[in-house]
């Protein structure tokens, strides 16, 4: 009895714990478990339909498209081969030219440490068949290299599937590339690192199969949803509604951005979305914020890359700057934070740690006079952004250059009429190539600086030495000024700051992007010009765009005729 009952649990476990902390091997192995749970019933039940349909399997790639979103879909390709060669009896050789054409791959990450691996160990105890597989794939893709040539031994190495250095491991991202008619990234930067980065040899063994589709947002929930003074405004200003399914034709809204009228009822619009955000803060939070005040926002997954550390770096040092000199004209700022961590990821949940202890000294102190609020709010989800997104004023999108691959929110708050502050990275240099220099605040360095200064051997203490503001910012953090409580909470900052993500070599290209965005902010008709500039010029930014995309690219499909669509009364 308790041995069923045991097993029951386990069984359970696949879908009660749905994000399981990967950090321990029980961990590993139900996210593995979850992983080819899914796979598998979404193969199965395609392969069912297609047999229900068309009562044979050869022509399986003319009619299925499967598409892996990044790698946790991955163990796809292997079922899929199982189902082919095991359960169906078809030669080897078919099956894989089935399967090469049914699948494509989108990348997601430029970080080889963020590509998903599993032990051979742990794969050959749970899924033995699918490991086979993988061996057997593998084995004849490297052999196909050396048939054409290609045996040298540090690129067999580098290439295959199975790592043998590392404790031999499975690279799930290996086996998607080579399992695919198709991979792309999801923003042009990213795109074309991805060639000259983590898969550099494969672009040269195969390069036909690597394409760029920029990443989309859909108008529909985004604004239409989200922000119903705007889509009122759009759709009076614009004398039509087809914006919704034709993002483009807010190109018309260029015509009117000069237009003291328009940019009066857009600051209507604005306000109005300000002062909805203030109530949830004053009523979810206790915390009353100045709707007139500039409202900068960084929403997002809570990551070292995604520095939201640099842009407590400037809240500390412009609260420094404030106390040292009150009487400057200063511009009134609520930044606001929201995101969540991984379960696992300590140093991002000292992050918002960080944030919340902030929020707590600068937030308290009568001599700032409200000139900033920190806001951090808490369980942030979609529905939250629609709250918050058509608020903003400025969007923080601050990674380091080469990290992000692409963004949507970057997009989402353009389209809602917030500037942009950010580095070169991802969908960032799209943005900047269809609003305008002027429209956006750009810093930072770029990829091929990033990467100089690592190859250079970055050092975070040349920068400390240097620049006074910053030296201070990081002593008073390390020594517990806004953690009174506990001095030592972040005493490792200084003694350990190794700096991974060059937080030091951006600081000051970043405090002085901040200073030119306030002056911006002082010029209300300004800024109320690039707000709009930033809204005519998103349409590439539509999710509609972005499939089509994948239609032409990836897919290969055409739109139904008429005579092909579903009757209304079937």
């Amino acid at each position: 009895y308790f041995a069923a009952m045991r097993e029951q649990t386990q069984d359970e476990n696949i879908s009660r714990v749905l994000y399981p902390n990967d950090s321990t091997d029980t961990g590993r192995e139900l996210r593995l478990k979850q992983e080819y749970f899914l796979v598998s019933a979404s193969i199965q039940d395609i392969i069912a339909r297609h047999k229900c349909r068309f009562h044979n399997l050869k022509n399986l790639a003319d009619k299925v498209v499967i598409h892996l979103n990044d790698t946790h879909p991955v163990l796809a390709i292997p079922e899929l081969m199982r189902i082919l060669v095991d359960e169906e009896s078809m030669d080897w050789e078919e099956a894989w030219g089935i399967s090469c054409r049914v699948f494509s791959y989108t990348n997601h990450t430029l970080m080889s440490e963020a590509l998903e691996t599993w032990t051979v160990d742990l794969m050959g105890r749970l899924l033995p068949r699918h490991l086979d597989i993988i061996f057997e794939i593998n084995e004849q893709f490297l052999d196909a290299l050396r048939a054409i040539g290609k045996t040298d031994p540090d690129l067999i190495r580098r290439v295959s599937i199975i790592d043998e250095e590392n404790g031999r491991r499975v690279r799930m991202a290996w086996l998607a590339v080579v399992g695919s008619h198709r991979v792309n990234g999801v923003a042009k930067i990213h795109s074309d690192l991805m060639k000259t980065s983590i898969f550099a040899d494969f672009a040269k063994i195969f390069p036909d199969r690597f394409t760029n589709v920029t990443n989309g947002v859909t108008p529909r929930r985004w604004i239409a949803v989200a922000n119903r003074p705007l889509t009122k405004f759009l759709d009076k200003n614009l004398g039509e509604q087809d914006w919704r399914l034709h993002l483009d034709h807010l190109a018309k809204l260029n015509e009117l951005v000069d237009d003291p009228k328009v940019q009066a009822e857009f600051a209507e619009v604005k306000q109005a979305n300000k002062q909805r955000l203030a109530d949830y803060i004053e009523k979810e939070l206790g915390i009353k914020v100045n709707p007139q005040a500039m409202f900068d926002v960084q929403i997002k997954r809570i990551h070292e890359y995604k520095r939201q550390a640099l842009n407590v770096m400037h809240i500390i040092d412009r609260y420094n700057k404030i106390l040292e000199n009150p009487d400057a004209n200063w511009q009134p700022r609520v930044f606001i934070f929201a995101g969540k961590a991984a379960s696992a990821y300590v140093a991002a949940k000292r992050i918002i740690r960080l944030i919340n202890d902030v929020a707590k000294v600068v937030n308290n102190d009568k001599r700032i006079r409200d000139l900033i609020k920190v806001v951090f709010i808490p369980n942030y989800s979609v529905s939250l952004a629609q709250i918050i997104i058509p608020a903003a004023d400025l969007s923080e999108q601050i990674s380091l250059a080469g990290t992000e691959a692409s963004g949507t929110g970057n997009m989402k708050f353009a389209l809602n009429g917030a500037l942009t502050i950010g580095t070169l990275d991802g969908a960032n240099v799209e943005i900047l190539e269809k609003v305008g220099e002027d429209n956006i605040f750009i810093f930072g360095n770029t990829v091929e600086q990033v990467e100089t200064l690592r190859r250079e051997g970055y050092d975070p203490f040349v920068y400390l030495e240097q620049d006074s503001d910053l030296r201070r910012v990081i002593k008073q953090v390390s020594t517990g000024t806004f953690s009174p409580e506990e001095h030592g909470r972040y005493s490792n900052v200084m003694h350990g700051f190794g700096d991974y993500y060059q937080l030091a070599a951006d600081f000051r290209s970043y405090i002085e992007a901040q200073e030119r965005a306030d002056k911006h902010y002082s010029d209300p008709a300004k800024w109320r010009r690039s707000a709009l500039i930033n809204i005519a010029n998103m349409g590439y930014f539509s999710s509609d765009r972005s499939i089509q995309d994948y239609c032409k690219k990836i897919w290969f499909i055409d739109p139904l005729s008429e005579e092909e669509l579903p009757s209304e009364n079937p």
